[in-house]
C-alpha cells in the first residue's frame, strides 16, 4: 500500500502571515514539520501556492507541488497536489494523508497510526482522537470534540462539550464521563478523497465550522484512532512567542 503525506501549505494567513517560513530553533516551520513526517513515512510533499514557500522546501531538499491559490481548504489543495503527483509520478497512491503545516513537533507515531488503520480494508477516512481529561478543554470552543460509536467511527464533531451530561454539575463533567478531542489530521483513500471534494459545504460543516460534518452528513464514515500523542500548533505570533519561551527544540 503506497501512502503519501501532504503538507498544505500557503503563505497567506489573516493572523499569521508568512508562517510556514517562520524559524523556530534555526529552521523554518515547514522544515520541521517535513523532517518529522519522514520519520515516519517514505513519500512526503509539501503542496503551496506560493514559491517562496517553494523555495525555501527545495533548498533543504524537500519535494514540492505547486497548486492554485484558490482552494478554500486544505482538503482540496491534498486532492490537487495528488493529481499533479501522479501525473509526474509513474505509481499508484492507495492512501493520502493531510499533515497541518504549523505543528513542527508532531509526532511521527500519530501518522503511523493512521497508515495502519488501511490495513482495515472498511476504512475510508481515518483520524485521530484523545482524551480530555480537564474542564477547561471540555468547554473550549476552539478545541473540537467528538462522540464515537462501538465500533470506533465518529458519529460527530462539534465545538460545544458532547455528550451533554444531564443531572451532573458542569465541573464534574471531566470525572463523569471519557470526553474526547479531535486530532486534526486526516487519512482518506485516495477515490474517497477525490470523491468528497465534489460535495457542496453542508448545514452542520456550516454551524460548526468544521469540514468534517460535510463528509458525515453526506454518509461517509470516519473511523478515529486513539492516541496519546498530542502536538503543539502554531496560529498566532502569540503561540510563537511561546514556544520560544519554553525552549522547545
Amino acid at each position: 500500500m503506497n501512502t503519501i503525506g501532504i503538507i498544505p501549505a500557503r503563505y497567506d494567513s489573516a493572523r499569521f502571515p508568512g508562517k510556514p517560513l517562520i524559524r523556530i530553533g534555526g529552521k523554518s516551520m515547514i522544515r520541521r514539520v517535513y523532517e518529522r513526517c519522514t520519520l515516519s513515512l517514505n513519500n512526503v510533499v509539501v503542496a503551496t501556492d506560493d514559491k517562496r514557500i517553494r523555495k525555501e522546501v527545495e533548498g533543504f531538499g524537500g519535494h514540492v507541488i505547486m497548486t492554485s491559490h484558490d482552494h478554500e481548504s486544505g482538503t482540496d489543495r491534498c486532492a490537487e497536489a495528488i493529481t499533479l503527483y501522479q501525473k509526474s509520478h509513474n505509481e499508484p497512491v492507495d492512501v493520502v494523508i493531510n499533515i497541518q503545516g504549523d505543528e513542527p513537533f508532531l509526532d511521527p507515531m500519530m501518522l503511523s497510526h493512521l497508515s495502519r488503520s488501511f490495513n482495515n480494508p472498511e476504512i475510508r477516512i481515518s483520524t485521530l482522537i484523545k482524551k480530555i481529561s480537564s474542564e477547561e478543554e471540555i468547554f473550549d470552543p476552539n478545541l473540537p470534540k467528538v462522540v464515537i460509536d462501538k465500533n470506533g467511527m465518529a458519529l460527530y464533531f462539534s465545538r460545544s462539550p458532547i455528550p451533554y451530561v444531564s443531572n451532573i454539575d458542569k465541573t464534574k463533567w471531566a470525572g463523569e464521563y471519557t470526553f474526547y478531542k479531535h486530532i486534526g489530521i486526516y487519512a482518506f483513500r485516495k477515490e474517497v478523497l477525490m470523491e468528497i471534494i465534489q460535495l457542496p459545504p453542508s448545514s452542520l460543516e456550516k454551524a460548526e465550522s468544521l469540514e468534517q460534518n460535510r463528509w458525515l452528513e453526506n454518509g461517509y464514515t470516519i473511523y478515529v484512532e486513539e492516541t496519546q500523542h498530542e502536538s503543539i500548533s502554531i496560529d498566532t505570533p502569540e503561540d510563537l512567542e511561546k514556544i520560544n519561551s519554553l525552549e522547545i527544540m
